[in-house]
């Protein structure tokens, strides 16, 4: 048995681990068409890999899945719904901590979802893989993509822009069915959290804060999603809901937070009132904004001025708390709101 049909039988072992729990070499047997000398070597293999254990006798064993787990499933997007797949498909086949299994629930139904009301595309794979230490689910489609969709809908130039509003959260292409929620907060649950779509690339990393940073494009047409959630993870559904709520209680989404590196690329400068009115659209949704100047060492009086006291007098019921200046941006910040 090669390296390259053990990787195969990977991704679908653990479902058939506990499905056939009994039989699972003659079931390997049927489905590869190896012989069953083959099929006893590939199992002993991924025993010792920990894709699945061994019980029972020499001559009856039984198997079960191991530490490390996988399933990976493609459908059509048409009349497919999101919670039956999970509870059919996936969910029988984790053992995650109760808080984790929450938390990847709500990703895998939120970002199928996506690929089914929002993609435009005929079919969509997903893949849920278990470590030791991490949930890792990939959701992809062969949609048109999800920032060439933000794009055509908000009339924007380019991928980092729709990642500006993407970052901010309560964005839809379907305001009269969605809220905008579900690519949000999913990517606030995860440690890991990568957005490809097109040849772009957007990667959000738990332990960096709120930051998204541009990554490396998969060549290929469509969205492909990734998430990964630590199984030691401390954090909760309603822990990260709470974060983006005013008064805490995670219902309402009312608070959000402004990368502004997202604004410009490396080595350009926030100097325009343009480039102002692009971070305070759609603030008016929310009652508190933060904007982060992580990495912004200076900004023009223009682009102060037009945040800071032409937007703040406009809506003042929307709270904005600059965060992360440098005493330049501070002193700019603080001469805008004063005027």
């Amino acid at each position: 048995m090669t390296r390259l049909a053990i990787d195969q039988l990977t991704l679908w072992i653990t479902a058939a681990a506990n499905e056939h729990a009994l039989d699972l070499a003659s079931h390997v047997e049927e489905r590869t068409g190896a012989s069953h000398r083959a099929a006893l070597a590939a199992l002993r293999r991924l025993v010792d890999a920990g894709w699945l254990t061994r019980s029972g006798t020499a001559r009856r064993p039984i198997y079960g899945p191991g530490s490390l787990r996988q399933v990976v499933r493609s459908y059509t997007l048409h009349q497919l719904q999101e919670d039956v797949a999970w509870q059919r498909d996936f969910a029988p086949h984790l053992a995650l901590p109760r808080h984790v299994q929450r938390m990847v629930q709500h990703g895998f139904t939120e970002l199928v979802n996506n690929a089914i009301d929002h993609s435009g595309g005929t079919s969509v794979t997903v893949s849920l893989r278990q470590t030791p230490s991490h949930a890792q689910l990939l959701v992809s489609d062969d949609g048109c993509g999800v920032f060439e969709k933000i794009c055509d809908t908000y009339e924007l130039t380019d991928a980092q822009h729709a990642m500006l509003e993407l970052s901010k959260g309560r964005l839809t292409t379907q305001p009269q069915a969605h809220t905008g929620r579900g690519l949000f907060f999913s990517s606030q649950l995860a440690d890991v959290f990568d957005i490809h779509a097109n040849g772009k690339a957007f990667q959000r990393r738990a332990w960096e804060g709120n930051a998204w940073a541009a990554g490396r494009g998969l060549p290929r047409q469509g969205s492909s999603i990734y998430m990964a959630v630590a199984l030691s993870s401390t954090r909760t559904l309603e822990q990260v809901l709470g974060q983006w709520s005013v008064d805490g209680s995670g219902i309402a989404f009312d608070q959000t937070r402004v990368m502004l590196n997202l604004v410009v690329g490396p080595g350009q400068m926030l100097d325009s009132r343009a480039q102002a009115r692009r971070v305070a659209a759609r603030l008016p949704q929310f009652k508190r904004a933060e904007v982060d100047f992580t990495g912004v060492e200076d900004v023009g009086h223009a682009f102060a001025d037009e945040l800071f006291r032409v937007f703040a007098r406009a809506h003042q019921q929307v709270e904005l708390v600059p965060l992360n200046m440098t005493p330049r941006v501070a002193a700019l910040v603080s001469a805008a709101r004063a005027s």
